[in-house]
């Protein structure tokens, strides 16, 4: 085998967290929001604070975990969306996007006028990848509006360059998730967008005024049923920083009607060629099938991910995808509206998805409305968990008594092992129990240090930043995949991390959560294993190559062309 380059980085192979673990809170967490004492205390904007009369003041924004400045520390981006009188107010201070950068010592700084990231708009989802393939990730956000790319120029700042790009949409679609995925292996990342409704201030009814705009007997804000939908997006990277739009041409357009939120990139039939799972409000979930020609296939219904086990379609939020069973098949996790559960389809390992929420125990909860949700590994012993942020969006059920909280708590349902959840929420830290209506949540390992942290961005409140300061002995491998012949960033790679009792999968994704990106790395937990036997990497072109593996409790960079090629 060819010698591995192992980047091992100095500050992650036995780092001291800022915030350690005490031996007073046993595993598998204790959650503490540390995000006042970093520097993270922005507010969220988003219509007003608490009279929410039209749907786009309600959904709340995301947040994208990127290194902007390939220092090796991930740092946040918050994004934000502005007051129904910003439209046409002259007001000097308006709401914006923030990045803050991590300083390596447990706090952020805010650099979002230095970085040139100033620019408001009515921000819902965020997502990352370096499209140029210039070694720097760019950030690409959502909105009410027009979505805007941010083209990072590598010395610390960005420039908007959507118009450019082609990628700024009309205006009129109000686009929600995103990811970048190189959808056709070309080596250049694409980009997905999931649109929510046509959205029209002018012309949308108020609160009560039709049937549509009811809940449970009150008045409520309408929507989405009764507002027209938008159709999803689809942008071909062409190369030499810009896109052109193939929506129509690649059947992204076809499944119409839909009320759509997250994008989940998986290679749910195992391929090679990357699938896009889209959470949608009211209306079936889509699981677009990549036919490797350039177009796409809504095929959810036949595979088992378009409804429930019941055959009803659910209000779907976010959505997340792990080998939650250690089968070797990436599962997906979809959160729903209150009065439901959330969703847990398990891979059939033949392209095909069964829902087993019940017998994995997630039947529960059913008084609260998910949102952000991503599965972590928060006590490294191999089983990804779930975290989900939830909150309502009717400020009025606190007054009504319609058996349901417009602030609400954060919940972790912890892995045992056996196919199974445990709701732990309650005794696992009081990051998890204060009630704030959650929305965009995000994963990364902040510190190198092999704990995830989780970034909630509340809807218009101050975001909360997670600290698992529970102790564990387990161990931890984190990777890096850098792109050579395939895109830079690696999206759409599938890793097998091999060890001596049992293996670990996962892919590099964009978006994900609830309108959010985690850092591109991965996190695999390995339990009690002090090494790993190899790592396996399916490139995005399809190339596989074997890697020798070593120490744990580290950060490895795997360069595609660096390991032995596979068949």
């Amino acid at each position: 085998m060819k010698v591995l380059l192992f980047l091992l980085l100095a500050v992650a192979a036995h780092a001291q967290s800022p915030y350690p673990a005490s031996a007073e809170h046993p595993a598998p967490a204790w959650f503490v929001n540390v995000a006042a004492q970093a520097g993270i205390s922005v507010r969220n904007v988003n219509g007003s604070a608490e009279n929410k009369r039209y749907i786009v003041e309600a959904t709340g924004s995301g947040v994208a975990i990127l290194d902007f400045d390939r220092d090796g520390w991930p740092d946040i981006y918050l994004v934000n969306g502005m007051q129904l009188s910003n439209a046409t107010s002259a007001a000097k201070e308006k709401p914006t996007g923030h990045l803050f950068r991590n300083n390596h010592d447990g706090t952020f700084a805010d650099v979002t006028a230095k970085a040139g990231l100033v620019s408001t708009g009515w921000g819902q989802g965020a997502c990352v990848g370096d499209y140029d393939n210039d070694g720097f990730d760019d950030l690409y956000v959502t909105g009410y509006g027009k979505n805007r790319l941010f083209h990072n120029q590598g010395d610390g700042t960005f420039r908007e360059v959507s118009e450019a790009a082609s990628v700024a949409g009309t205006g009129k679609e109000w686009g929600t998730g995103c990811a970048f995925v190189d959808y056709d292996r070309d080596g250049r990342l694409d980009l997905v967008v999931a649109d929510y409704v046509h959205f029209d201030l002018a012309t949308t009814p108020a609160p009560g005024a039709e049937a549509g705009c009811m809940w449970k007997g009150a008045p409520v804000m309408c929507g989405p049923r009764g507002l027209p939908s938008a159709p999803n997006l689809l942008f071909h990277n062409e190369g030499a920083g810009r896109f052109k739009d193939v929506s129509q041409a690649s059947g992204i357009e076809k499944t119409a009607g839909h009320y759509c939120f997250s994008v989940t990139t998986l290679d749910f039939n195992e391929d090679g060629w990357p699938d896009l799972y889209v959470a949608c409000d009211s209306t079936p979930s889509i699981l677009y099938r990549n036919n490797r020609n350039g177009t796409f296939t809504d095929v959810g219904a036949d595979a088992g991910a378009a409804f429930n086990e019941d055959g009803r379609e659910q209000a779907g939020m976010g959505s997340t995808a792990a080998d939650y069973d250690g089968d070797g098949h990436l599962d997906l996790f979809k959160t729903n509206f209150s009065d439901d559960t959330s969703t847990l389809y398990h891979a059939n390992g033949d392209g095909t998805f069964t829902d087993a929420t019940q017998r994995a125990g997630l039947a529960t909860n059913l008084d609260a409305l998910g949102w952000g949700t991503m599965f972590a590994d928060v006590d490294n012993d191999g089983f990804p968990d779930l975290l989900v942020a939830n909150g309502h969006v009717y400020p009025e059920v606190d007054a009504a008594g319609l058996g349901a909280s417009f602030r609400e708590p954060r919940f972790l349902y912890w892995n045992q092992g056996n196919g199974t959840f445990k709701d732990v929420s309650k005794s696992s830290g009081p990051g998890l129990l204060e009630p704030l209506s959650g929305r965009g949540l995000a994963i990364a390992d902040l510190w190198n240090d092999g704990r995830l942290e989780a970034v909630v961005n509340n809807l218009s409140d101050r975001p909360m930043l997670l600290v698992n300061e529970a102790k564990n002995r387990n161990h931890w491998l984190g990777v890096k995949l850098t792109g050579t012949a395939s895109n830079r960033s690696a999206i759409g790679a599938r890793v097998v991390v091999h060890g001596s009792k049992r293996d670990g999968v996962d892919e590099v994704r964009s978006g994900s959560s609830y309108n959010s990106s985690s850092d591109l790395r991965l996190h695999f937990g390995l339990g009690t294993e002090t090494r790993v036997d190899s790592i396996e990497v399916c490139w995005p072109n399809g190339e596989r190559e074997m890697f020798p593996a070593g120490k744990v409790d580290g950060l490895v960079e795997l360069i595609e062309g660096k390991g032995s090629k596979l068949p």
